[in-house]
């Protein structure tokens, strides 16, 4: 069994209003993401992690859609990490992939790629290479290194982890507050992650600017 989580529980603090329910050409930015977990064949469940406050307009929304895959709809916690757990213990499920809401550009071959990963690694994240050369800096903004660009990786969602080894990381490393992203738990483990193929406009809608720029790339994905 494959789960797919998608996460819409974060605060949108910079974005001033729960961009997950904001509209991009007539439709919810979080019910893009749902649509590609929905069709794709390799996974059989999904579980949406949203805020208590959100619950039963996301879950109006959701019924008029009328979904053939089981969708279950839980509340997250106080961070991303919290709401992650929050779903692994909602889910019996071998394999999970993770998906940030706030993406409306995933793509069917992103969810399959992380997936069809797991068969040689024990983790697998979508991501692309940085256009840019970027430096490491310590806290009052002295250059320390530079990181080579060929080696250098935007991360993205979606993620593809095994279901039992990260549920045990998680709670390993409840109390560590530097974790942003699952994978950063199983390199804590020097578990093998593997970065595959995403691509540029996979954005990620953090300011009102974005739904602009999502509204242009969903043009090339319909052509």
């Amino acid at each position: 069994m494959i789960t797919g989580i998608i996460l819409l529980a974060g605060n949108s603090t910079r974005y001033g209003k729960n961009k997950n329910l904001e509209l991009i050409n007539g439709k919810h930015v979080f019910l893009y993401s749902l649509d590609v977990f929905q069709k794709n064949s390799k996974i059989n469940d999904i579980i949406l992690v949203v805020r208590k406050k959100d619950r039963d307009t996301i879950n109006r929304i959701v019924l008029r859609k009328k979904y053939s895959k089981n969708i279950k709809i839980i509340i997250g916690g106080a961070t991303r990490s919290e709401s992650v757990y929050n779903a692994l213990i909602s889910t019996n499920s071998k394999i999970v992939v993770i998906h940030d809401a706030a993406r409306p550009l995933i793509q069917d071959k992103y969810i399959n790629n992380t997936i069809d990963t797991l068969n040689k690694y024990e983790g697998a994240i979508t991501g692309v290479l940085v256009k840019d050369t970027i430096k490491i800096a310590n806290d009052i903004g002295e250059i320390i290194e530079s990181t080579k660009r060929i080696n250098t990786y935007i991360g993205q969602t979606p993620q593809a982890f095994y279901r039992e080894l990260l549920l045990n990381l998680h709670i390993k490393y409840k109390d560590d507050l530097s974790i942003t992203d699952d994978a950063m738990l199983l390199e804590r483990e020097n578990h093998k992650v593997k970065i595959t193929e995403g691509d540029y406009t996979n954005i990620k809608i953090t300011t009102p600017s974005d739904i602009t720029i999502a509204k242009e790339y969903l043009k090339t994905l319909d052509n």
